[in-house]
């Protein structure tokens, strides 16, 4: 009866002990996917593969439609290829746009709010480091450089077009890069720059060809209304 009573204890001790341990997993892992939640995709995945590889909750699926979905927090884009993925900083705008349940494009803001122009260019520059290091190639070097942190560089982007620049990824996606000036409600009277990312299939043609591209007066204001505006 005592060694009965005595592997009873044992194993109630053992079962606590590793309810305990499945406890503390699950919240770590729980911990991690609100700290760090992304949205991972690349194009021509389904809704539902997004959505089984992304740490964040996202808009209901609407079938038969064009239609665009947000998550529903600040999320990083983690664009998934074996060759040219690559991963933004959080972004609070962050639209995924689908053909019924197909991944067609991502537009996003890869930043939680307006930042002052280091903070604006380190996050560009890393991109373009990503994509170099990935195997994309600017579409249209001379027309279009990359972006660089130089005097000539920020110069042009306190201008009213601010900066822009295409890359792509062999055939397979092109991406859009733009960085303006924005007025932050929060700090009106500092420069604080708004950083647009487009990953759609490639679309302009490459760099050996002729093409004009129209120029934007105005950049589109990504953010939910209220926060910030574009400067006029």
């Amino acid at each position: 009866m005592s060694f009965i009573k005595i592997s009873g204890q044992r194993r109630r001790l053992l079962n606590w002990i590793i309810g305990s341990l499945m406890v503390a997993v699950i919240t770590l892992l729980l911990y991690v996917d609100i700290e760090n939640p992304e949205i991972v995709l690349t194009l021509g995945d389904t809704y539902e593969e997004m959505r089984e590889r992304s740490s964040v909750n996202f808009s209901p699926l609407i079938r038969g439609h064009l239609w665009g979905g947000i998550p529903k927090s600040d999320a990083r884009l983690r664009f998934r290829d074996p060759q040219y993925g690559f991963v933004t900083e959080p972004a609070r705008f962050l639209m995924v746009m689908f053909d019924d349940n197909i991944i067609q494009n991502v537009r996003l803001s890869p930043q939680v709010e307006p930042l002052l122009l280091d903070d604006a260019l380190k996050i560009a520059l890393d991109l373009q480091s990503q994509w170099r290091t990935k195997g994309w190639v600017l579409s249209h070097p001379a027309g279009e450089p990359a972006f660089e942190d130089t005097p000539q560089w920020r110069e042009r982007l306190r201008g009213v077009l601010g900066g822009r620049t295409f890359w792509r990824a062999g055939d397979k996606y092109q991406t859009q890069l733009l960085m303006s000036q924005f007025t932050d409600i929060k700090h009106p009277n500092e420069e604080r720059y708004l950083i647009t990312l487009e990953v759609s299939r490639q679309w302009l043609p490459s760099e050996d060809a002729q093409f004009e591209v129209q120029q934007n007066l105005e950049a589109p204001c990504p953010m939910p209304c209220g926060m910030y505006r574009c400067r006029k």
